[in-house]
């Protein structure tokens, strides 16, 4: 299974994104796990996300906000009924501490821009 974070079917509102939301467009989620792999997310401003797996495989999806999380469901590759809500970081020097859709223990991370490789 893929999704650190996975989620919720309704279309983004037409209200202004929390600023959560807002500080991810433009720059990667990380999920950080305990071996030292991380899946990426990249959050669009039309409610479109999309990512790499730990294993560097393609993921895709829509977000929604459901109070102060973001909820993702992942289109690609297609897991039905996967849906889950994270608070995301907001602030590239904070981190949080969560865990997984499997309840996994990951750490979310801001990281300024798109990357798509670890900066060491």
């Amino acid at each position: 299974m893929t999704l650190a974070f996975s989620a919720t079917a309704a279309a983004p509102s037409a209200a202004e994104p929390p600023m959560t939301v807002a500080a991810a467009f433009g720059n990667t989620v990380l999920s950080i796990y305990p071996d030292g792999r991380s899946q990426k997310i990249w959050l669009q401003p039309d409610g479109a996300w999309t990512g790499l797996s730990r294993r560097g495989n393609p993921l895709a999806g829509t977000w929604t906000v459901k109070g102060d999380q973001v909820c993702l469901k992942q289109s690609k590759p297609f897991i039905p009924f996967a849906r889950f809500c994270q608070v995301l970081p907001s602030d590239p020097t904070a981190g949080v501490d969560s865990k997984d859709l499997t309840g996994t223990r990951i750490h979310l991370k801001l990281v300024k821009g798109h990357i798509t490789q670890e900066q060491g």
